[in-house]
């Protein structure tokens, strides 16, 4: 129970710091964060499957995806200006948090009883919660409309990206079709010349 709450507040309050954020860099680590924790939250519902499909999907294409658009959102910026070195001071707070994630885990292991009571099938059996079969099952009968949307959505933010970011990019003429206009155009004007 009470790793339950400790995930609900990491949850709750990375979900809060996504938001708020002033950067959308730092959006896009609070939102890594917050899979990260719901991927934990199906593990402790032994709903591996899922929680792997949490990591592979979302925390690595669709942030991916996210950070594609800032990159490209921000690319007709000037310059970024170079900030003070940070990298120094970060070390006493990054073991910090690895000694409270280890400890954290140790503990959930160790509190978690060895012994598997006989009428839960083990995890990725069919009919067993978490399975892949119920998964698959789920997702493409009851929960079918808002896979869809959620692919419609995703749909839409990758084309309003190649619009945006398409506004900026500039044509790249081949280099021999590029020497055969600049040699039409000298010739064009050689002959302007001297009639």
């Amino acid at each position: 129970m009470i790793a339950f709450w400790v995930l609900a507040v990491v949850l709750l309050g990375s979900a809060v710091w996504t938001v708020s954020a002033q950067k959308p860099v730092y959006s896009v680590v609070a939102l890594l964060l917050n899979f990260a924790t719901l991927a934990v939250f199906y593990l402790t519902l032994s709903a591996e499957f899922l929680a792997v499909i949490q990591i592979i999907v979302y925390s690595g294409a669709i942030l991916i995806l996210f950070v594609f658009v800032i990159a490209l959102l921000s690319s007709g910026v000037g310059p970024f200006s170079i900030g003070p070195d940070r990298m120094p001071k970060i070390g006493v707070p990054a073991a910090i948090v690895v000694l409270a994630a280890l400890g954290a885990l140790v503990y959930a292991v160790s509190s978690v009883p060895h012994a598997v009571a006989p009428a839960t099938p083990p995890a990725g059996t069919a009919d067993a919660f978490g399975s892949v079969a119920d998964f698959g099952k789920a997702l493409f009968t009851v929960q079918l409309l808002p896979f869809e949307v959620t692919a419609l959505i995703l749909m839409v933010a990758v084309i309003g990206v190649i619009t945006l970011g398409g506004e900026q990019m500039q044509r790249v003429t081949p280099p021999r079709l590029q020497a055969r206009t600049d040699r039409a155009m000298r010739e064009a004007i050689v002959r302007a010349g001297d009639d």
